[in-house]
């Protein structure tokens, strides 16, 4: 018999063998796979990126953010892109292209620079720069002189890279500092698997933009932003910008009632003679209309009256003399189409108040072309610092709210509320001389809805905002043929609507839609209509003033109003104390 020999490893042994071979091969495979999972997942990305400006060549930083276009320059002689300034610092500055010139207004000060001259013009007083303006290609750059005297702005730029980084007087600024050995890492977003913009360094501080959780949005004071985690950094200290003071010699004219009390003089050749005028109990601004563009040049007509200054100062009215355009909207766009023009009426203007001793001006520009809109805020804005200066009031009329492009839209009521002392809005003329349609002078739901849009929709504030009121109405002529009406009207005075009313033994009706008392009567197929301006109206309008608390009422105009007409304005502004 033969027998097998015995296998000294049996099959079964074999596989368990061969099964823990492979299963520790799958486990290093897993543990492989999961080593290198969590590495890719807990790893920090070690990748390093330029930041997003690196193509400019030197950056300009503002709360965060970086400008499209480099500055030129370094130190004392750093300059700024112009469309830098107008978007972070000042939207008004302007480049005007006629004269190769920067004009800058703040509240005190007019600034001429000319590209290329050291010699430049504060308050058309001469000064020295060190630096000037500089053209290259179409690009405006303005040295940063000026800018630190007239706006509240620091300027700081990087010793180490150069770039700019501008700051507002009075911003908080909160700083943290590395304090590790080894750098910390600057990450394009919140997360160690965001790409390195920068490394901070050993003791370096950051200024603090945002906190992010775990992370601060933060920049360096070598220019670049991004993210650093907290654990990476310490809160270190808080600055104030330091703030300017501002100081200002004119010191603005207020009513002692608090609320003003203005009407207009309409002069047309000769002022009236002011020894037939009735008492004006209550009245504190006279505004006589002397002045207005003889033609595009910028040359004035001049129509003033020393007497009638020397009668207004002795019953203690100031004189806001009205400077008019003569509603010629092509002369207007000449004078106002460059700096030396409109400086050219602005230096007239001062002479004529040194002349006639006057207390401010009113501008009452109307009918101008809609393109003209900017070239008119500039000139108010040029004007008024040199008003002020001389301790002048200016004040500017307005329309109502309207879709005309000449007659209303051309008024940037915002920015000029921005510039004045006063803003008349001329709550007058709803239905206008040669309206197709009669009807009231000024219904109170119309004055009221032009008060709110202006204060609503422009955001002036009431404190400026002055409101225009009639002392005149319209009589109203209505002929009906083959079934068409057709309306025409004449101006009446108060004094002449209640002799109407009189002479035909009339009895005013009150109409609520229009808040005034209304009479008609009829000649032949004719009839005649009559919107009442009134002491009804006037206390209405009055009541406008105080619901809006708006600065007071400015009247158009003297001599079209009945005597008693100013004690009734008085006592509806100032009530009697009982």
């Amino acid at each position: 018999m033969q027998l097998t020999p015995i296998d000294p490893q049996p099959k079964h042994r074999k596989s368990s063998k061969k099964f823990l071979l492979i299963s520790s091969l799958f486990i290093g495979i897993l543990a492989a796979g999961a080593a290198t999972y969590l590495w890719q997942e807990l790893a920090p990305n070690r990748t390093k990126v330029d930041p997003d400006y690196h193509e400019i060549s030197k950056p300009v930083f503002y709360q965060g953010n970086y400008y499209k276009e480099s500055a030129i320059g370094a130190k004392e002689g750093l300059k700024l892109p112009l469309e830098l300034i107008q978007e972070w610092m000042d939207p008004t500055i302007l480049y005007e292209k006629s004269s190769d010139s920067v004009i800058i207004t703040t509240k005190e000060k007019v600034l001429r620079l000319k590209t290329t001259e050291l010699s430049a013009f504060m308050n058309e007083k001469p000064i020295t720069l060190s630096f000037p303006v500089e053209k290259k290609g179409d690009r405006i750059y303005v040295p940063i002189e000026p800018l630190r005297q007239l706006y509240p702005f620091d300027i700081r730029e990087s010793e180490a890279t150069g770039a700019v980084l501008l700051y507002k007087k009075g911003e908080l600024l909160k700083w943290a500092k590395h304090v590790g050995e080894e750098p910390a890492q600057l990450r394009t977003f919140a997360s160690i698997k965001a790409p390195i913009v920068s490394e901070i360094a050993s003791n370096e501080q950051l200024i603090i933009l945002s906190d992010e959780g775990e992370w601060y949005k933060a920049q360096q004071s070598s220019g670049p932003i991004g993210y650093v985690r907290k654990s990476d950094v310490l809160d270190d200290h808080e600055e104030t910008i330091p703030l300017q003071e501002e100081t200002s010699s004119y010191v603005p004219w207020k009513p002692l009632n608090g609320k003003l009390n203005m009407t207009w003089e309409h002069v047309i050749s000769k002022t009236p003679d002011t020894s037939k005028f009735s008492d004006m109990p209550g009245l504190q601004v006279v505004s006589p209309t002397w002045f207005s563009l003889a033609d595009g040049e910028g040359r004035i007509k001049n129509i003033a009256d020393a007497s009638y200054v020397k009668w207004a100062q002795t019953r203690n009215y100031q004189v806001w003399a009205l400077f008019s355009n003569g509603f010629e909207a092509d002369r207007t766009s000449q004078a106002l189409s460059t700096y030396d023009r409109r400086m050219k009426i602005i230096k007239q203007l001062l002479g004529f108040a040194q002349t006639y001793k006057l207390q401010g001006f009113n501008i009452d520009f109307e009918n101008v072309h809609l393109k003209d809109k900017e070239n008119l805020v500039q000139f108010v804005r040029e004007m008024t610092p040199f008003m002020h200066e001389q301790g002048l009031s200016v004040s500017i009329d307005v329309t109502p709210k309207s879709t005309n492009e000449m007659w209303s839209m051309f008024y940037d009521r915002p920015a000029l509320a921005e510039v004045v002392d006063y803003m008349m809005v001329m709550a007058y003329d709803e239905y206008w001389a040669s309206s197709p349609k009669s009807g009231s002078v000024s219904s109170l739901p119309w004055a009221e809805r032009s008060v709110a849009q202006i204060l609503n929709a422009d955001k002036v504030p009431p404190s400026k905002l002055v409101l225009g009121v009639p002392f005149y109405t319209r009589q109203w002529t209505e002929e009906t043929k083959n079934g068409k009406t057709t309306a025409t009207s004449k101006t009446l005075t108060m004094e002449a609507a209640q002799t109407i009313i009189k002479d035909k033994k009339l009895t005013p009706t009150y109409l609520p839609e229009a808040g005034q008392n209304y009479v008609e009567y009829k000649e032949g197929d004719k009839l005649i209509r009559i919107w009442l301006e009134d002491e009804t109206s006037m206390k209405a309008r009055i009541d406008l003033v105080k619901k809006y608390d708006l600065a007071g009422v400015a009247s158009w105009r003297r001599g079209f109003e009945q005597a008693p007409m100013w004690k009734v304005i008085q006592d509806a502004l100032v009530p009697a104390k009982p």
